[in-house]
């Protein structure tokens, strides 16, 4: 980054020795950023380092006489990746025809940095210590961050909770990327925040401390099994922007007061930042198994139960439906089946599942319905038992059971249905088993053959076995051939010319549309030589106006289609050059181009 202040221009007079430091803060900790600063009290030239320099001058009235001098300040903003004391190299700046190498730095690396406000300087080799004091940005691990809140850290299995991944920063921010989602290894989950969503902000107090707060990620989840489950950080990267103002001290008041206001000293630094949440860790407590009804698969929340059957009294073959609707709050959308047993004579079909389901903040509620499909195969009175719902519910910290009413279907014999034969209670198992051990009578004419006839030793028996040998003899001639072929190149080209020539024209086209002008005639001109090429085994380094006038001419082409080839081959060549639309002409020229190969295809089968 660039700081540039100008503060004045007076040349009267200098009254000061070149001094040329480094400075740096001694003790930083991992992840901070800060300032490495290198400052010159002359115009500084050929410095061996970033080109990021800021010029400042300062003024003094001494005795009523004005002095001004010039400094130069070359910044690094580095960021601190591992622990360790790090040894700064010297740097090299040349002023008043004179080199000048500045102080070595020595900075600490730690893992939370402890003197936090210190600077490592020192005077280069042979001076003595500047009286400018260089502040740039210094940003602390607290700055900005970001931190995942779990609604409840010791939930029940299947209870959901809410994860919410929040940034807070005392400093603007902008350019968030999340780099690495957190991954939820034995949870449901579901996202409340989607990815073009505005993202809601407020200020909060920490510590003593204002902070804007913005929610980045809030999700739903649920656990699928009882224990310790970790979820990892959530990593993203962001650049905050960070205000660097620089103090003169000219040793008089009034002057220090101007120079140091905001309007002359205040900059602003952007500084990337890779942030990393903490991780969570929930213990999941297991159902309890006391009481557990036999039906219970995993609901767990505070639900009702209804069902609704069309009809009760009905034909064979003719299709009821029973809906049963679960609704409330909790994992709904996890219960996938319910247990009903079904008389055995109804054909039934897997359930059509429809939800209605909100996830907000405090939870997923809704409804969930099964309708099921049943068909009645046989007459008679049937009964549906009570269909039974159970769910753990965590307000009263018990199982609940919920269960429908019996239903009775009277199902009558159908018009025209297909079942003339009474099964006598047979279940579906004996419907099927019954089905392949009877055998129709068959009414068409039977083909009959002779006793003493056999497969063995036919005709049809000879044919079939030396079928295979014929089919393997021709696919060894006919690959053979393919064969000698393919080791012909220069029928290859001939054989692939058009489709090489149409795949250049494709290409060409698509230039076209994006109007760029030098590769369509290359493209044009490619697949016109190209194609002459292949198609009659010319060498590109052979191919002329003559060339292809005397090729034409041997495949007794009309010598108006040659004429207008060479015609092609010439517009193509000067249209690029030509004064006009440019757009008009290239499509010109690429109707051209396809007419002429076109034509000659034709000519030449």
């Amino acid at each position: 980054m660039v700081f540039c202040s100008l503060l004045l221009n007076i040349a009267v007079g200098w009254a000061q020795d070149v001094q040329f430091t480094g400075n740096a803060r001694s003790t930083v900790g991992v992840g901070e950023t800060f300032n490495l600063t290198y400052s010159i009290n002359a115009q500084a030239a050929n410095f061996r380092g970033p080109p990021y320099t800021s010029t400042s001058s300062s003024i003094r009235a001494v005795n009523g006489r004005t002095s001004m001098s010039i400094s130069s300040t070359f910044t690094y903003i580095l960021r601190a990746s591992r622990e360790g004391t790090f040894e700064i190299p010297a740097a090299t700046v040349s002023a008043d025809n004179k080199q000048y190498r500045s102080n070595v730095v020595v900075v600490k690396v730690t893992k939370n940095a402890g003197g936090g406000q210190n600077t490592a300087t020192g005077a280069a080799p042979g001076g003595r210590g500047g009286d400018q004091n260089t502040s740039g940005v210094q940003s602390g691990s607290n700055d900005v961050y970001v931190k995942a809140f779990a609604s409840d850290a010791n939930p029940y299995q299947g209870e959901g909770i809410v994860v919410t991944y929040k940034i807070i920063t005392k400093v603007p921010i902008n350019q968030i990327n999340i780099s690495k989602f957190s991954s939820f290894d034995g949870f449901w989950s579901l996202n409340l925040i989607k990815d073009n969503d505005k993202l809601n902000q407020y200020t909060q107090v920490i510590d003593g401390e204002k902070y804007m707060v913005a929610d980045l990620r809030k999700v739903v989840l649920f656990p699928l099994k009882s224990g310790k489950l970790v979820i990892d950080p959530l990593q993203l990267d962001c650049v905050a922007q960070y205000k660097r103002q620089t103090k003169t001290k000219t040793g008089d008041p009034f002057f220090d007061d101007f120079f140091n206001n905001s309007f002359f000293n205040e900059s602003y630094a952007n500084v990337e930042k890779s942030l990393k949440s903490n991780s969570l860790v929930i213990n999941v407590k297991p159902l309890p198994t006391a009481d557990k009804p036999e039906d219970f698969s995993g609901a767990v929340g505070s639900f009702t139960f209804k069902t609704d059957l069309d009809k009760t009294k009905t034909k064979t073959n003719e299709p009821i439906n029973l809906k049963c609707t679960i609704s409330g709050k909790g994992n709904i959308q996890l219960i996938d089946k319910l247990n009903i047993t079904f008389p055995p004579d109804f054909e039934t079909y897997d359930p059509k599942v429809t939800n209605n389901v909100s996830t907000t903040g405090n939870g997923t509620s809704g409804s969930q319905t099964f309708e099921y499909l049943i068909i009645p195969r046989k007459p008679g009175t049937f009964t549906i038992k009570p269909i039974t719902f159970s769910y753990f519910d965590l307000d009263k910290k018990r199982y609940e059971t919920l269960a429908s009413p019996q239903y009775t279907i009277n199902v009558e014999k159908g018009s025209g249905d297909n079942a003339t034969v009474t099964y006598s209670g047979a279940g579906k198992e004996d419907i099927k088993y019954i089905g392949t051990d009877i055998r129709h009578i068959k009414n068409q004419p039977l083909e009959l053959q002779l006793a003493g006839t056999f497969f063995f030793g036919s005709t049809l028996f000879f044919v079939l076995i030396l079928l295979p040998i014929l089919i393997f003899i021709s696919f060894i001639v006919f690959w053979k051939r393919q064969e000698e072929r393919r080791s012909d190149t220069v029928l290859m080209k001939n054989r692939k010319a058009t489709r090489v020539a149409i795949k250049r024209l494709k290409k060409a086209s698509a230039f076209l549309k994006a109007q760029q002008q030098e590769p369509f005639y290359i493209e044009i001109s490619q697949a016109l030589w190209g194609y002459l090429s292949d198609k009659f085994g010319i060498p590109l380094a052979e191919l002329s106006m003559d060339s292809v006038h005397e090729a034409l001419i041997k495949k007794n082409v009309k010598d108006e289609i040659i004429q207008q080839f060479i015609e092609t081959l010439n517009n193509t060549e000067f249209a690029r050059f030509a004064p006009g639309e440019k757009a008009m002409i290239m499509e010109k020229t690429y109707q051209e181009a396809l007419e002429v190969i076109t034509r000659i295809e034709r000519e030449l089968r």
